[in-house]
């Protein structure tokens, strides 16, 4: 039996956000764009580039591709900061201001699993940059955090074999999502009972 196709690192973040929003990425293919995702990209220009430099001793590895054959990922990472211990450190930068937020350290875990299974070293902490408000949030990788990232990935290879999207759950930040007139949560989040009464009442063909 063929292991199963890798998941991109970044759907971790998106499967912690919104399940739904996951699949309709990884399943149907749909991609959205609005204010937060134009913004975001901007912020990334500067790490998407492949490329390294050294700084007071410290080499910068931006867009480094990284993969895990034990988890089934593989993506890349903006920056990795090698010290002169040889100490690997990752560092994903988010377009808002200093907030900590389980799906981006998972995120950024499931980037120090890569490393540690590529290079064969620990990795036990790594660090957010948050553009909006120019700080650096370190973030250490506990056991939960792991566990937390390991579990993501798992139900991400589950959800892609079953193949079918989860309903919605429409919340306040729905609005925000890039995926919003894709996923259409007002209506999708509505039970299939009360759905089924719905068309019911409509219907004019009887």
């Amino acid at each position: 039996m063929n292991p199963p196709d890798p998941v991109p690192l970044s759907l971790i973040n998106d499967f912690l956000y919104c399940d739904r929003r996951a699949a309709l990425k990884v399943i149907e293919g749909v991609r959205g764009t609005n204010v937060h995702t134009v913004v975001g990209d901007s912020v990334h220009d500067q790490t998407d580039v492949s490329g390294y430099e050294t700084v007071k001793g410290v080499t910068l590895l931006r867009a480094l591709p990284v993969w895990s054959e034990r988890l089934g990922l593989n993506g890349k990472c903006d920056i990795v900061e090698r010290h002169p211990n040889g100490s690997l450190v990752p560092v994903e930068y988010k377009k808002g201001r200093r907030r900590r937020f389980d799906n981006d350290d998972a995120q950024l875990c499931a980037q120090a699993m890569c490393l540690e299974e590529m290079f064969g070293v620990d990795v036990p902490r790594g660090a957010i940059f948050h553009a909006r408000s120019k700080r650096r949030r370190e973030v250490e990788f506990t056991e939960d955090l792991r566990r937390l990232s390991e579990e993501a990935v798992e139900a991400l290879h589950r959800l892609i074999e079953e193949n079918s999207l989860p309903r919605a759950v429409h919340k306040p930040q729905c609005s925000e999502c890039s995926l919003f007139d894709h996923c259409l949560p007002e209506i999708s989040s509505v039970p299939s009972t009360l759905a089924q009464a719905a068309r019911e009442v409509f219907d004019t063909s009887g």
